[in-house]
């Protein structure tokens, strides 16, 4: 009996010494073709003019990040402006909450805003060599229509998934009033999203790396009606102008000097 409890807690130990280090020598694949980078963001654009924008206590919370930047620029030749929103997690501890967790499918909608759907919901752009592809969304809140790309990196290369994993879940909340009344933020709904995982599924099958160094990219604009094309111009030409690759070990080594 007492052999059997041995054999027992030893296989225990064992498994659990696989799934600790499972991750570690599973999501080992990069893009070989791809030098690891941050993209940093420029605060002189030439026409434009940048003002910063305080983020929320309660999103910085949230988020965890190691370094934020949130600014809106406007220009005096066009009528609107467009709102930035960087977020930069240097570190990775096990208890944090994934910065990719909250993204706008779920915070705006929730913040009131609803989500209307348009078509394509993504888009896929190269900034200075890099291919990245963008959640593509438009909010409405009273009379404000806001055309929103967002994105992000992960050990300083593209993701090998989407960020729509709260995409039909964040539908689903602004119709839902029962849910918005009761405060439940949508968690039964994205425990039974098939969506909402398909993210850990693709990471999985690619072997890339879901913990680790990230950075979330969002940037936004208003339109007006349907016209998205301008949106989209304007959005993607000020996402080569805002953001500018730069070293990845460098940028890292000099915010682990800094702490």
């Amino acid at each position: 009996m007492r052999k059997r409890h041995y054999s027992i807690t030893a296989l225990l130990a064992v498994a659990l010494v696989v799934l600790w280090a499972f991750p570690s020598v599973w999501y080992t694949r990069s893009d070989s073709q791809l030098k690891p980078v941050w993209l940093s963001e420029r605060t002189n654009i030439v026409g434009w003019t940048s003002r910063k924008i305080p983020v929320a206590e309660s999103a910085e919370r949230v988020l965890v990040a190691d370094r934020t930047v949130s600014a809106e620029f406007s220009n005096q030749d066009r009528p609107c402006t467009v709102c930035v929103f960087s977020a930069k997690r240097y570190s990775t501890k096990s208890h944090d909450i994934g910065l990719f967790t909250h993204t706008p499918d779920r915070c705006w909608t929730q913040g009131g805003w609803r989500l209307e759907p348009i078509a394509p919901d993504s888009v896929s752009l190269t900034l200075h060599g890099v291919p990245i592809v963008f959640e593509r969304r438009l909010f409405v809140g009273g009379e404000k229509r806001e055309l929103v790309y967002f994105g992000g990196l992960v050990g300083g290369q593209p993701l090998p998934y989407r960020l729509d994993h709260n995409l039909s879940v964040g539908v689903k909340y602004a119709l839902d009033k029962a849910a918005q009344e009761s405060g439940t933020m949508g968690f039964g709904m994205r425990a039974v999203d098939k969506v909402f995982w398909q993210r850990i599924w693709d990471a999985f099958l690619a072997r890339r790396q879901i913990l680790g160094p990230k950075q979330f990219i969002r940037v936004s604009t208003s339109v007006v009606g349907s016209d998205f094309e301008s949106g989209d111009r304007l959005l993607q030409s000020f996402l080569e102008a805002w953001l500018e690759p730069v070293d990845y070990e460098t940028e890292l080594e000099a915010w682990l000097a800094g702490r």
